[in-house]
């Protein structure tokens, strides 16, 4: 491999447990890879390259686990972060997989349950911030329905804005370093989930007690489930500033969660991401939150890591070549041409300004037959992929 696609720290490529550790499930068949330990997986990341592993409570203690077990757990965790340098910058909790959370979270309709899972979440922001996390994601897997005769959805967005307003006091009264980012998702493993896009999330966080604590953390896949463009709502996280963190895969529009290798599938769309990333000066975490093929073993797994941060990395060197094509470059400057001719009415509302607009006089006609070069510039944007530029 050529070094300068090798990870390295500054590009903060993490990945999650679950991700190098999904032993190959489905819906349709059993296991087709071993378990490993958190500590095996924090070594396997290493050995890839990456800078950073993430997880779910249940990902490094058991649900079951007794406070003897995960103190071991955790110590045996933390030596592996020493001897590798990997670190935590994100934490989360598993409030889907446990039968409890069968009719959801901090949207069941039962208060037990309901309380249970802020205990869970309590807990599990404790042990993020004890090694090191200072991003909490919350994705509501089971916050939804299947028939909209079980729940008011009123109501169930009234019990997670109490949930999370719950939380964000509990963070400031721990004086935890901490910010929340809320992932959404449309549907599966609900027949519909709530907030199911990331413009929902935007602006459900406006209506949180502490919206200066909350952003999102988009993921490719279940933008495209729903058939959006991923990278718009990436800019309209970005352009309201709550891009706090950012989940990487790649997925086939309108199909299941198939949590493919970053760029294996849509790479025009995985290069105006990474684009976009690169030239907004995104500083966050680069988070991988995807899956090897059920085909493979775990040398197989330890491709497809390395393959999601080489392919980044080499659409990052696509993206600074975009950048520099002079002819790229003068089809851009003519296409954004401003002869200066409106400046006038450029900027916040006067009178003065809106009664000169009304006045002013435009060649609709001609404005109607000027060519934008839009088809020779997505050509050049082809040819730079394919490498033939």
């Amino acid at each position: 491999m050529s070094d300068r696609y090798q990870p390295k720290p500054e590009h903060k490529f993490s990945f999650g447990l679950w991700t190098v550790g999904s032993v190959g499930r489905d819906p349709f068949g059993e296991p087709v890879r071993e378990r490993l330990s958190p500590v095996d997986l924090v070594y396997l990341l290493a050995e890839v390259g990456a800078w950073g592993v993430n997880f779910h409570d249940n990902d490094l203690v058991p649900i079951d686990a007794t406070p003897a077990e995960r103190d071991r757990i955790v110590a045996d965790f933390k030596k592996a972060l020493r001897d590798t340098g990997l670190v935590v910058p994100m934490a989360t909790t598993n409030l889907f997989s446990d039968p409890v959370f069968k009719d959801g979270a901090f949207t069941s309709n039962d208060p037990r349950v309901r309380a249970y899972a802020l205990q869970k979440t309590m807990r599990a922001i404790d042990l993020g911030v004890e090694l090191g996390a200072k991003i909490y994601v919350f994705w509501g897997g089971r916050e939804g329905v299947e028939t909209d005769a079980a729940k008011n959805p009123v109501e169930a967005l009234k019990r997670m804005r109490e949930a999370l307003n719950f939380l964000c006091e509990y963070v400031i009264d721990q004086g935890y370093d901490l910010k929340f980012a809320l992932e959404a998702k449309p549907n599966e493993p609900r027949g519909d989930i709530y907030l199911a896009t990331t413009g929902h999330m935007l602006a459900f966080i406006e209506t949180l007690d502490h919206p200066e604590m909350v952003g999102v953390n988009p993921e490719v896949a279940h933008e495209h489930m729903a058939g959006l463009n991923f990278l718009h709502a990436i800019a309209q996280a970005w352009e309201a500033g709550k891009l706090f963190h950012i989940d990487l895969n790649d997925q086939a529009f309108g199909r299941y969660d198939q949590d493919f290798r970053f760029g294996s599938w849509n790479l025009k769309s995985a290069f105006f991401l990474v684009k976009f990333l690169e030239d907004v000066g995104y500083e966050g975490p680069r988070h991988f939150d995807a899956h090897a093929y059920r085909t493979e073993d775990y040398e197989g797994v330890k491709e497809f890591a390395r393959g999601c941060m080489r392919t980044y990395l080499i659409l990052k060197e696509k993206a600074e070549q975009w950048n520099s094509d002079p002819e790229i470059r003068a089809l851009l400057e003519e296409i954004n041409a401003d002869d200066g001719s409106t400046d006038m009415f450029k900027g916040r509302y006067t009178p003065e300004k809106a009664a000169a607009l009304k006045m002013a006089s435009f060649d609709r006609v001609a404005l109607g037959k000027r060519g934008l070069a839009y088809e020779r510039l997505d050509q050049l944007t082809i040819e730079i992929l394919l490498g033939v530029r």
